[in-house]
């Protein structure tokens, strides 16, 4: 029969045809001859009593494909058990799961934090303990919509659950024993957290689609079974949402997620069931820059798409996982799979590079936005701008001879062009009286100007920034909001780029400039001197890169013989403009 706008023939029917169809799509994947009352899917290359490794089993209700069958596969689960749509699958069912996969190894139970699910996955992890089965259950609740305390039902397992399903599975496959494959998949639990978004409510199959989100709302913190979320709200841009999600996610209070800033994270955006891809891509790039500068942290890896849904809901959820060298080695590791995004294995670049596009005869006259009048601030921002650019626009032949030793040989080039928009930008475009702004707008033109590397860094060293000294926003910005503002853009810089300091990049530079500038401030010393002790912090930065080992960029590959002949090029530029922009601010005091 019909039902609606939906490709279903009998509503009862329809998570068996779903897996019928899902088993002729994947040649690896089969299911127990017991529809429909046991409804498993599981791979096809698992012998049933002998599986020498640890066999991983997840479920839950149906109806949010593409999990949990979707992850069924070598590197992840071993079976899948499904229930009805948004209801618990049986014991009988699961069961019947862990006696078809799991051989002498034992076997793990992934749970998500529903009381159904906790109920008979834990009763039949009972019965198959009796039976003489070795058998581990770890509960997932990742949800982080609400502050504790969350009753007795506590967090909801949501999307971030497939991270601790793709841990465990390479840590199982790799063939760990049932109690480190567990540790690893605890661990991951309990540091990840997710918060939904819908937009629409979804409709369950045979039933009428509730009315209950009106027209120009959408509710935050939900599940993915219907139910209503935490909150009703007018619909805001994706920027605000994303924005107000990651707060709540990383929230300090609630503490759900040991994220800190310098700490280093993968995402997942994952769509509810009616999101468009490029809603999802968009969502993916603001929640990125939102992560790296709000939040200070670094986005190792970034998995968009759908994932697990709440069958036709319009909305999406985000999962932030806090990663290790360790955790990312399994989130990188081959699994077959069908739903995990293997596309998306292997490390994130430090910066994703757009190709250039092609010159206009004339470039368009920037608005004017320079005040009539300058304060005493605004002077000093002005000559301290002006002698940091028209340095970096002598160097520039230096900086390319020392590139060419270690580099591609053309750090003096980039910055020589960064340097120079600068100075065209400054004559006119820049709100010299207004800090955060200023420096705002020094990105802009570092964005627009700079090429490779340097420019994306830069650039994300001016975002912080900005971002920082937006924290305390004051018609006078005070040398110690400076010094703030200095050392969020470099953690910024070190979490995005991936370098630390004594890696011999342009940190070495910046870092014990900051360093020193926070120092002498602290020990009382006046803004001026310190500016000066933190640019001559920077140059012995630099002299100490001579011998410092190359393990970023191409200065990896040279041998350490060539690099003790010069220093970096880019701390030498970083050093460079301190040095020239403290002198330049310490003549302007003299005088005045």
């Amino acid at each position: 029969m019909a039902s609606g706008k939906k490709l279903i023939n009998d509503p009862n029917e329809a998570v068996r045809e779903a897996i019928e169809g899902l088993v002729e799509t994947y040649p690896n994947l089969s299911y127990l001859d017991g529809l429909p009352e046991i409804k498993v899917v599981l791979r096809v290359d698992v012998p049933r009593g002998t599986y020498d490794k640890v066999a991983l089993i997840s479920g839950g209700g149906s109806g949010h494909e593409p999990a949990h069958c979707g992850f069924v596969g070598y590197g992840m689960l071993t079976a899948a058990v499904c229930g009805d749509v948004f209801a618990s699958p049986s014991v009988a069912a699961i069961l019947a799961a862990i006696r078809a996969v799991t051989g002498p190894p034992g076997c793990l139970l992934i749970v998500k934090n529903y009381t159904g699910d906790r109920l008979n996955f834990g009763l039949a992890a009972e019965q198959a303990k009796a039976e003489g089965y070795k058998i581990e259950v770890i509960i997932v609740g990742d949800d982080c919509a609400l502050p504790p305390p969350r009753g007795l039902a506590g967090r909801r397992g949501l999307a971030g659950t497939l991270f601790v399903h793709k841990v465990a599975g390479a840590a199982a496959a790799a063939g760990l024993s049932l109690a480190e494959v567990t540790a690893e998949a605890r661990r991951v639990s309990q540091m990840v957290g997710t918060m939904g978004v819908a937009l629409s409510v979804c409709t369950i199959p045979g039933q009428v689609t509730s009315d209950r989100l009106g027209p120009g709302k959408m509710e935050l913190g939900l599940g993915i079974h219907g139910e209503p979320g935490a909150a009703v709200a007018d619909i805001q841009p994706v920027d605000v949402i994303v924005s107000h999600v990651l707060k709540k996610i990383l929230s300090q209070e609630t503490q759900y997620v040991p994220v800190r800033r310098g700490s280093r994270v993968a995402l997942m955006v994952n769509g509810l069931g009616a999101t468009p891809v490029m809603e999802l891509t968009i969502a993916a790039g603001k929640a990125v820059a939102n992560l790296q500068v709000e939040h200070g942290v670094g986005v190792e890896r970034v998995f968009t798409g759908t994932f697990m849904t709440s069958l036709d809901m319009a909305g999406m959820s985000l999962s932030v996982l806090k990663v290790d060298d360790a955790i990312l080695a399994r989130l990188d590791a081959p699994t077959t799979a069908p739903a995990w995004p293997v596309g998306v294995s292997g490390p994130r670049p430090p910066t994703t590079l757009p190709f250039p596009v092609p010159p206009s005869p004339r470039k368009p006259e920037a608005a004017s936005c320079r005040p009539n009048e300058l304060t005493s601030q605004g002077k000093v921002l002005e000559i301290a701008i002006r002698a940091g650019a028209e340095a970096l626009v002598e160097l520039r032949e230096t900086l390319n001879a020392m590139d060419a030793k270690v580099g591609d040989g053309d750090c003096g080039s980039t910055m020589y062009k960064g340097a120079h928009a600068v100075l065209e930008d400054l004559q006119d475009h820049y709100p010299l009286n207004d800090a955060a702004a200023t420096v705002q707008e020094l990105g802009s033109s570092i964005r627009r100007s700079m090429g490779g590397t340097s420019g994306v860094i830069y650039d994300i060293f001016c975002r912080a920034a900005y971002a920082r000294l937006m924290e305390t926003p004051s018609p006078t910005t005070s040398a110690k909001a400076w010094s703030s503002a200095f050392e969020a853009a470099n953690l910024a810089v070190s979490a995005y780029g991936g370098a630390k300091i004594n890696q011999r990049t342009l940190l070495d530079a910046l870092i014990p400039a900051s360093t020193a500038l926070r120092e002498a401030l602290d020990a009382g010393t006046d803004p001026v001197r310190a500016f000066a002790a933190a640019a001559d912090a920077a140059e012995k930065g630099v002299e100490a890169t001579k011998l410092m080992p190359g393990v970023a960029g191409r200065s990896n590959y040279v041998t350490s013989e060539i690099l003790a002949t010069v220093p970096d090029p880019g701390a030498l530029a970083a050093a460079t403009w301190i040095k020239a922009a403290a002198a330049a601010i310490s003549e302007h005091y003299q005088v005045v």
